[in-house]
């Protein structure tokens, strides 16, 4: 199911399927029950493209309960504020806010309102909140983000099918040479007897070169002639949420595989790039973490979903030219794809 209206599609549209494994029916994250998903969109056509996603565990909210969690750092040139409590505690306490670089201190200010408005009581909050640079396409020193875009992401989460592409957080990156943004797919696996879901969404804005089931395809060859930008840094965020039975020490093993599945679409893992992965659940605490001999199916279902979500956050980006008249082009698909319908380069 495709929910763009400007044309632009997800992979599986154009047949691209990474794995064998079935999707959930939304083929997002939210197919994991009780996960929300919110954009807020600053977007004036000219010099700002940018935005907030926030991922929202309803488990969390409405419970008033920690989740699970842990957080892989692949490359530390980022800013994930709250992240040094998720490594020493395991829990995730507070939903997932995603932004610009410049506007991620506003955006934790923002969040820590929401959370004191939730909890009159507090006297201590931990929000996580990540970026990446869009500073490409917006003019990022101005630092648009303000409370009122943060908590309209917050309140406004839903469980449907999450905009993706040039939205929230995603409305001014970059990746591998074309305009990305935000994605999402998830996995369906039996475990242990038991069905699990896995679902992933990503803020795209790293360099490489764009690899599609195997085939590199760089820009100049999709695009001849183009002048694109050569991302040397920029980043990447990854969300992972699952409602299989968990511990924080697996769940690290879980965001460590994030990471992993961006080398797959071509990712440089250069020095600029901050690439981290956050992974929750959503399990009842009631349940025993899965053995770790049982988890290479849930392995499996992280790096496809991932690997999915990524090529969605660029197959649905639209091109856009934005600060000092700069343009990332979307990934053209005459191009991408071959005359008997598979992808192949240009």
């Amino acid at each position: 199911m495709d929910n763009h209206l400007n044309g632009r599609v997800r992979a599986r549209s154009l047949g691209v399927v990474v794995g064998g494994s079935p999707t959930g029916p939304l083929n997002a994250i939210t197919d994991v029950e009780g996960v929300l998903v919110g954009h807020t969109t600053i977007d004036d056509g000219a010099d700002l493209h940018t935005g907030v996603t926030a991922v929202v565990p309803r488990q969390l909210i409405a419970g008033r309960r920690n989740l699970p969690a842990a957080v892989y750092t692949g490359n530390g040139y980022g800013k994930l504020v709250g992240s040094t409590q998720v490594d020493e505690l395991g829990v995730l306490e507070s939903p997932v806010v995603l932004t610009a670089t410049l506007s991620v201190f506003r955006a934790a200010d923002a969040l820590l309102t929401y959370l004191m408005g939730r909890r009159p009581d507090g006297i201590s909050f931990n929000p996580l909140v990540g970026e990446t640079n869009d500073g490409f396409l917006s003019d990022i020193r101005r630092r648009p983000v303000a409370e009122r875009h943060v908590l309209d992401a917050l309140e406004g989460a839903s469980g449907g099918l999450p905009g993706e592409g040039c939205v929230g957080a995603g409305t001014g990156t970059t990746a591998l040479g074309f305009k990305a943004g935000i994605g999402t797919s998830s996995r369906r696996q039996v475990v242990d007897g038991a069905p699990v879901t896995v679902g992933a969404l990503v803020q795209a804005n790293f360099g490489g070169v764009l690899t599609v089931r195997g085939v590199p395809m760089p820009v100049g060859e999709l695009i001849p002639g183009a002048r694109h930008h050569e991302q040397t840094g920029g980043s990447c965020m990854i969300v992972v949420a699952t409602d299989a039975p968990l511990d924080a020490r697996r769940l690290g093993r879980l965001a460590r595989r994030a990471v992993f599945a961006m080398g797959r679409v071509g990712a440089s893992y250069s020095n600029g790039s901050g690439d981290y992965a956050i992974a929750f659940t959503t399990a009842p605490p009631r349940l025993p973490p899965l053995p770790d001999e049982a988890l290479n199916p849930v392995f499996a279902a992280v790096m496809d979903a991932v690997e999915e979500a990524l090529l969605n956050s660029l197959f649905t980006a639209t091109t856009t030219t934005g600060f000092r008249g700069r343009t990332s082009h979307a990934v053209p698909y005459d191009r991408l794809l071959g005359t008997d319908g598979r992808t192949a380069p240009a």
